[in-house]
């Protein structure tokens, strides 16, 4: 009797650490691809480190070439939040400042569906310098009903990309 509870726990461990590890595995292939949809010429990424935290993406051989920085908005702007909570989003920069992406990955907004989770909201920032206004009905197309979760959502692709090429990427005609 005792051998079989021993069995059946051990059984349940070993099920357990499996799923764990298929969970990370999935979740870093996840994590590789989003970063790939962001830099598709990218050869390699770094982890993420640094501040404000970003992962680095890399071409050639080696990690001698930066091409430009992905980070999450909610770690770089923690305290901008929609109607329904924080808007997490996965942006890229390329090392001239211009966004390279934007995904949005996890959102509780309750007309998300067809403000932020629309592919044209994020097709918009494609290749926008983060020189320009980022104004809501500007440059920025708007969703009428959805004002809190677009402003929100502008609000935080701006200020974290802002802040990203602030500290990582030198002005024109400076030094590394």
């Amino acid at each position: 009797m005792i051998l079989k509870h021993t069995a059946a726990a051990i059984t349940t461990v070993v099920l357990a650490a499996t799923i764990v590890i298929t969970a990370s595995a999935q979740s870093t292939d996840v994590l590789q691809a989003r970063l790939k949809a962001l830099f598709p010429a990218a050869t390699a990424f770094s982890p993420k480190g640094g501040e404000p935290p970003h992962f680095k993406a890399y071409a050639g051989p080696g990690t001698q070439n930066v091409i430009g920085y992905a980070f999450w908005t909610t770690e770089v702007s923690p305290l901008e939040r929609g109607y329904g909570g924080p808007i997490v989003m996965l942006l890229g920069i390329d090392v001239t400042g211009h966004l390279t992406g934007v995904l949005v990955t996890e959102h509780h907004e309750p007309y998300g569906d067809f403000s932020i989770d629309r592919p044209a909201f994020a097709a918009q920032f494609k290749g926008k310098d983060v020189r320009d206004p980022f104004k809501l009905g500007s440059d920025v197309d708007a969703v009428s009903r959805a004002t809190i979760t677009m402003s929100s959502a502008v609000r935080a692709i701006r200020n974290s990309a802002r802040r990203v090429a602030r500290e990582l990427i030198a002005p024109p005609g400076a030094k590394q």
